[in-house]
């Protein structure tokens, strides 16, 4: 018995991988956060699978099914929203997984913050404005952060910044932001990204607070912050330059 931890992408159904969905369609037993993944992707289970909301459920709860499944020989599908390698609650999962003594695989999923980006349509990586993307949040009920992670640290590096769970506390993000990127550094709010309902606010950090006070957003979007977003006047790479040569590129004498 293997419980297979899949990542179900940012929100739309056929944003889940190919793997991702063969695994779903193996898997006697489905838990799935209800809450956040869409129902769709439910589709991909075979006729007659348990499914299992996790959403109202204690991690004591979770490990309780997972225990049930084994004592069946029952192969597990774990759908995460997102990928799981960020905020994805798998690492407590995974720990009492290898107490019990039971097997897991992890299979990559779309992240949220790469599907903001593709809803937003920019790349978040720009030659000579920023090469490097900061993925974080701020603390929280569910978990604190660390004391050499805050804010101000990475914004230092003028980095983008992606900042998940964070839009009901713009206020305090543009605020802290501001002295290091400036007020008029762009700003954006992805909603609900890859979803039917999905939406964009553009603004800077001066702005961008009081457009997402008038949309009424709560949840379910991610900030991204810097330079990048807005740059127009960059150097382009040497990636694709006619006097670039690289391995693969076969134009030998230039």
């Amino acid at each position: 018995m293997t419980v297979h931890f899949i990542g179900a992408g940012p929100g739309a159904a056929d944003l889940i991988t190919v793997r991702g969905r063969d695994l779903l369609a193996r898997c006697p037993v489905c838990l799935y956060a209800g809450s956040v993944v869409p129902p769709e992707l439910l589709a991909h289970c075979p006729p007659g699978a348990q499914l299992v909301n996790t959403a109202p459920l204690s991690l004591d709860e979770i490990e309780a099914e997972y225990v049930a499944a084994q004592a069946a020989g029952l192969d597990v599908a774990r759908l995460h929203s997102g990928d799981l390698s960020i905020y994805s609650a798998c690492a407590e999962q995974i720990r009492r997984l290898e107490r019990l003594g039971i097997s897991y695989t992890m299979t990559p999923g779309v992240p949220a913050f790469a599907a903001a980006a593709a809803l937003v349509g920019r790349e978040l990586t720009v030659p000579g404005v920023a090469q490097s993307l900061v993925l974080t949040r701020l603390s929280g009920r569910a978990s604190a952060m660390p004391p050499t992670e805050t804010l101000e640290q990475f914004a230092a590096s003028r980095a983008t910044l992606a900042i998940h769970l964070a839009i009901h506390r713009i206020d305090e993000v543009a605020e802290r932001l501001t002295p290091f990127y400036g007020a008029d550094c762009p700003a954006v709010v992805a909603i609900r990204a890859s979803w039917p309902d999905e939406a964009v606010l553009r603004g800077t950090l001066a702005t961008i607070a009081g457009q997402v006070a008038a949309h009424g957003v709560e949840r379910m979007a991610i900030i991204l912050v810097g330079p990048a977003l807005g740059s127009e006047d960059f150097r382009e790479s040497a990636l694709y330059d006619v006097g670039y040569q690289r391995r693969f590129r076969g134009r030998d004498g230039l």
